[in-house]
C-alpha cells in the first residue's frame, strides 16, 4: 500500500484500550497510539509476552503511561474480571480497539463449553464492549474500532458453534468476521446520540502470527503467502489508528473501512443483525 500521510493527533489525556495487544496489529496500533501521547491499556492473554511488549512500547513512546492487563478473551469469566479492573483505574475510556482473535485448525471448546473461535472472535468483542460501555460513555466523544476482515461469510445463526456442521477453521473464522460487521451496525444504532462511535475495518493481508497459529496445510500456505505478499504490521494497523485518532472522524460511525477509505459492506440486513445481537446476549447472559 502507498504510505498514507501521518496522523497528527495529540492524545495526551486520552485512554485507549487495545485487545490482543501482545503481537500483530494490536501491538502496532497500541504503539502508535502511545506515541501520540495516549494512556494505553494492553489487554493480553500471555503475561510474559505482554510485559515485553509493554516495556518496548514505553521505550518507543517515551513515556510510561502503558499498562498491562491480563485477560483471556475466549472466557467470559476472564472478561468479567478484566472490565471492572479497567474501569476502576479509568472511569472514562476514549478508545476501545477490539482486535483479539483466533483462527484454529480443529474445533475446540473453551472451559465454559463454547466453541473457541466464536467465543473469542465474536462473543469476546461483544461482551468486552458491553462491559466497558459505561466508561466509553463517560469518555465521550469516544470511539470503538472493530478489526474485522474481508474474509467474511457463512454465518449460520442456528449453528454458530459448528455442532451440526463439519468444522472448518477457515469457515469458522469467516463467519466470526461476518458477525463482527453485523454486530457493529447493530451497536451503532444503539449508540446514536451517546457520543460513542463504532466502525469496522479490514487490515488487509498482514504478515502476522494469525495464519501460522491455525496449523495444518492451509495455515502453512497462508502464513507463507502472507510473509511474501502481506503488508507490514504497521501498515495493517494504520486504519485502526486512523479510526481511533483522526480528528476528521469525530462523528463518523457505522462504516466499514480499508486503507482509510470506506468500502461497501453487504451485511446490512437489519433483522439479521438484531437476531445476531439477541444470540450474543443469550450466549453471554449470566446463569
Amino acid at each position: 500500500m502507498r504510505r498514507p500521510p501521518p496522523i497528527k493527533s495529540d492524545l495526551l489525556g486520552r485512554v485507549c484500550v487495545v485487545t490482543g495487544a501482545s503481537s500483530g496489529i494490536g501491538m502496532e496500533a497500541a504503539r502508535a497510539l502511545a506515541r501520540m501521547g495516549a494512556t494505553v491499556v494492553l489487554a493480553c492473554r500471555n503475561t510474559a509476552k505482554g510485559e515485553a511488549v509493554r516495556q518496548d512500547i514505553v521505550r518507543s513512546a517515551g513515556h510510561d503511561r502503558v499498562e498491562l492487563e491480563i485477560v483471556d478473551f475466549s472466557l467470559q469469566r476472564s472478561i468479567r474480571e478484566f472490565a471492572p479492573r479497567v474501569l476502576a483505574s479509568h472511569p472514562a475510556i476514549h478508545v476501545l480497539v477490539n482486535n483479539a482473535g483466533v483462527w484454529l485448525k480443529a474445533r475446540s471448546e473453551t472451559a465454559e463449553g463454547v466453541e473457541t473461535t466464536w467465543a473469542t472472535n465474536q462473543l469476546g468483542y461483544f461482551l468486552t464492549t458491553q462491559l466497558l460501555l459505561d466508561g466509553l460513555r463517560a469518555g465521550a466523544p469516544s470511539r470503538i474500532v472493530n478489526v474485522a476482515s474481508n474474509l467474511a461469510k457463512g454465518l449460520e445463526l442456528s449453528d454458530v458453534e459448528y455442532r451440526r456442521r463439519g468444522f472448518d477453521g477457515r469457515a469458522a473464522y469467516a463467519q466470526s468476521k461476518q458477525a463482527n460487521r453485523m454486530w457493529t451496525w447493530a451497536l451503532t444504532r444503539r449508540l446514536e446520540g451517546s457520543g460513542v462511535t463504532a466502525n469496522a475495518m479490514h487490515p488487509g493481508v498482514v504478515a502476522s502470527e494469525l495464519f501460522g497459529k491455525s496449523g495444518g496445510l492451509l495455515g502453512t500456505v497462508a502464513s507463507a503467502a502472507a510473509s511474501v505478499i502481506g503488508r507490514s504490521l504497521e501498515d495493517g494497523a494504520d486504519t485502526v489508528v486512523w479510526l481511533a485518532a483522526s480528528t476528521d472522524l469525530a462523528k463518523t460511525s457505522g462504516r466499514y473501512w480499508m486503507d482509510r477509505e470506506e468500502i461497501p459492506c453487504r451485511f446490512r440486513d437489519v433483522p439479521a443483525q438484531e437476531a445476531l445481537w439477541a444470540l450474543c446476549e443469550k450466549m453471554t447472559a449470566r446463569d
